[in-house]
């Protein structure tokens, strides 16, 4: 009850913070924009046929769910840093340590309001994209349900990021650094695809790496496989394994264990940064 009550406050307070106000113009800024530029796709090409609509939507959707996922991991890295740290530095910590609740029970709650606010972002955002896209050119994704699930995986990987960070450093900073980790993951994931098209093993080594050490990027090219249509690598030829929005196979069991492993794990580290924390 102590876990459901912290999740449920943090819900509350993540609903009143000025970040929601920004996540929802940021969001319905894309929405319009993305609306504006499907409904052009058949116009500025001249007539597509139903394959070559697929095509054009299957790709621009994954580029645009990209940005989506680009407001969902800013939102929650910069709501994890003063959902623990700030309440550490303003005291409001210590006042409720004061009550018979464990360090660790504070923790978690707070992790599953942060991740049942992304998931819902990711949720709302996502289906209402999908219904964007099918209106304007006829395309609905292959496995919507797949790649919002991975999406929200993504969200929670990084915020779990963010409230470890959080236990050492300053609100500001905890974010920061999450979101700098993950736009460096996303780069040396492009690197990966381009070492592996060129037939470079070094650099196709740096994907693998980098997606080992911090599973956001492969949680993404997972949920791009689910959002792009199956016969849309045959049709655009050779030359795709080094698009940053198009990915080749979908994810293996045992990344996705692992992704759910790496989540647990820094979550304990967390737990025990914060347990440890001279509050």
């Amino acid at each position: 009850m102590t876990v459901l009550t912290i999740a449920t406050l943090t819900l509350r307070e993540a609903s009143r913070r000025r970040v929601l106000r920004s996540l929802a113009v940021l969001t319905v800024l894309l929405l319009a924009l993305s609306a504006w530029g499907f409904s052009r796709i058949d116009a500025e090409f001249g007539g597509l046929t139903s394959g070559e609509a697929k095509v054009a939507g299957s790709t621009v959707l994954n580029l645009v769910m990209f940005g989506y996922s680009l407001i969902a991991a800013l939102g929650t890295a910069f709501l994890a840093g003063p959902s623990l740290a700030g309440e550490v530095e303003s005291g409001i910590a210590l006042a409720m340590m004061t009550r018979p609740i464990r360090r660790w029970s504070v923790l978690l709650g707070k992790w599953l309001g942060l991740v049942a606010f992304g998931s819902g972002f990711v949720a709302v955002a996502g289906v209402s994209q999908f219904l964007i896209v099918y209106l304007t050119v006829g395309y609905w994704p292959p496995h919507p349900v797949t790649g919002l699930l991975l999406l929200a995986g993504q969200t929670a990987a990084l915020l779990t990021l963010g409230l470890l960070f959080a236990t050492a450093i300053s609100p500001m900073a905890s974010g920061i650094v999450a979101v700098g980790l993950f736009g460096a993951t996303w780069i040396a994931g492009v690197v990966g695809s381009v070492g592996e098209a060129l037939g470079n093993p070094s650099l196709a080594q740096v994907g693998v790496v980098s997606r080992m050490l911090l599973p956001t990027d492969g949680l993404w090219r997972g949920a791009m496989n689910a959002f792009q249509d199956p016969a849309l690598l045959a049709q655009i030829g050779t030359g795709v394994e080094e698009s940053p929005f198009l990915s080749m196979a979908p994810l293996t069991p045992a990344y996705l264990t692992w992704a759910a492993i790496w989540t647990l794990l820094v979550l304990g580290l967390a737990a025990l940064g914060f347990q440890r924390r001279d509050l």
